[in-house]
């Protein structure tokens, strides 16, 4: 569903054979059934990404299928809204486990032959929280954050070793107005500030035309999500935080519908 199904459909058209990987059965059959109309070879696989050895089973899959990998997208994605005092801790636990443990799986399998090709590409999908905290997903937020800092570092890893060839991409999306965020809104400032974004295939065009294509470091959808990273370099802390309840991040989730906890995994 979502970003991994949007990525998916621009995917196949450029011409690339693709395995994709969710928790939900049921969706993954839907996904395989479109992009197969494609004409291009698609691999599904149920897998919950924050299961290691299942990771390993299904990356020894993907090899097994396509002969190599080129392209992989951590796309998976965990959230439960709410206050962090309010929440169980496990539902913290569960969305480390799932938005950044599971990045160490997939790409700890894959990086090592990109290494040794000299070739490859990753993007992992962050979010704008990692940029602008929202109060009511301080999980989620932390995870994002994680994300950025675990793309970034590992950029520098690569190009210590002397691999050029080997490109990685953060993905920076704003607020969807459907999906897993749906009902996630700032105010009217806030709005006008960094408009919504009003469908996944926006973030997948990003993915596909700003990432993998123009091979950029940071991919941020809408840009004037920068806004908020450049507030926070240049400016004191409690001007920050008062900007921020200024737009509405404060009751950012008093609306939020989303997917209720859905667990939406997709690798590809």
């Amino acid at each position: 569903m979502g970003i991994g199904l949007a990525t998916c459909r621009r995917l196949v058209k450029e011409g690339c054979d693709v395995t994709i990987w969710d928790l939900s059965q049921k969706d993954l059959d839907a996904a395989a059934k479109e992009l197969k109309e494609s004409g291009r070879n698609i691999f599904p696989y149920q897998c919950d990404v924050s299961d290691k050895d299942r990771v390993h089973e299904l990356a020894m899959q993907a090899i097994k299928d396509m002969g190599r990998v080129d392209i992989l997208i951590n796309n998976a994605g965990f959230v439960r809204h709410g206050m962090f005092w309010d929440q169980p801790v496990e539902n913290a636990v569960k969305q480390m486990d799932v938005n950044v443990n599971a990045l160490f799986y997939s790409i700890h399998e894959f990086l090592p032959d990109m290494m040794q090709r000299n070739s490859g590409h990753i993007v992992n999908v962050s979010s704008g929280v990692a940029m602008a905290s929202a109060p009511g997903l301080a999980a989620y937020t932390t995870s994002k954050w994680a994300v950025w800092g675990l793309t970034d570092v590992l950029r520098l890893e690569v190009l210590a070793a002397g691999k050029k060839g080997v490109k990685f991409t953060s993905v920076h999306p704003g607020n969807i107005m459907t999906g897993m965020f749906e009902g996630f809104e700032l105010n009217a400032l806030g709005r006008f500030i960094s408009p919504p974004v009003k469908d996944h295939d926006m973030i997948a065009e990003g993915i596909v035309e700003k990432g993998l294509k123009k091979q950029r470091p940071l991919v941020v959808i809408p840009w004037q999500i920068y806004i908020a990273l450049i507030s926070r370099c240049l400016l004191p802390n409690f001007i920050v935080v008062r900007l921020a309840l200024m737009v509405g991040m404060a009751d950012c989730v008093k609306n939020y519908k989303g997917r209720k906890g859905y667990i939406h995994s997709t690798s590809k």
